[in-house]
């Protein structure tokens, strides 16, 4: 790899892992506090998943826009993944403000779905333009499905 691109690799993880940061900012405390006295749906993971599994996807979400961005951003369709990507980690850091800073479930559905449907637009023209940064993103819609289904279920649960 040339210096250029180490540049954009180091870049691309440290944008992914500082937004995962801004994220953690409004959700560590609120996890031993009023996430804790929540009602949650079967199959709640345990709070010390959801760390690792975060960092481990915000690295494989970096990878995959870095495998976007090496492609060089002159072309049309790189520079709309690329910028679709970037869109879609803002609403990911939205999701966590809106359910745990503002502690509203019913808001964090809402913007957890238009989070899912961001993540598939992203996906969707990854794949376009490369199948391993499309498949390196399949982890994130998967674990954010499950976080829809947990999402509902607190909302549900918690009226």
């Amino acid at each position: 790899m040339k210096s250029k691109e180490i540049g954009k690799l180091v870049g691309s993880i440290v944008a992914c892992q500082v937004a995962g940061g801004i994220g953690s900012i409004f959700t560590a405390p609120a996890i031993s506090t009023w996430y804790a006295t929540l009602e949650k749906p079967a199959f709640t993971p345990p709070n010390s998943v959801f760390a690792p599994v975060w960092i481990t996807l915000y690295l494989l979400m970096a990878i995959a826009v870095f495998l976007i961005w090496r492609k060089g951003l002159d072309e049309k369709v790189l520079r709309r993944a690329f910028l679709i990507f970037w869109g879609q980690l803002i609403i990911n850091i939205l999701w966590s403000v809106v359910f745990f800073g503002l502690k509203s479930p019913l808001a964090g559905v809402i913007t957890i779905i238009i989070l899912w449907f961001a993540i598939l637009l992203t996906l969707i023209t990854f794949f376009k333009n490369s199948n391993v940064a499309g498949g390196l993103l399949v982890p994130y819609i998967v674990w954010v499905s499950i976080a829809t289904y947990l999402n509902v279920g607190i909302w549900i649960l918690n009226p």
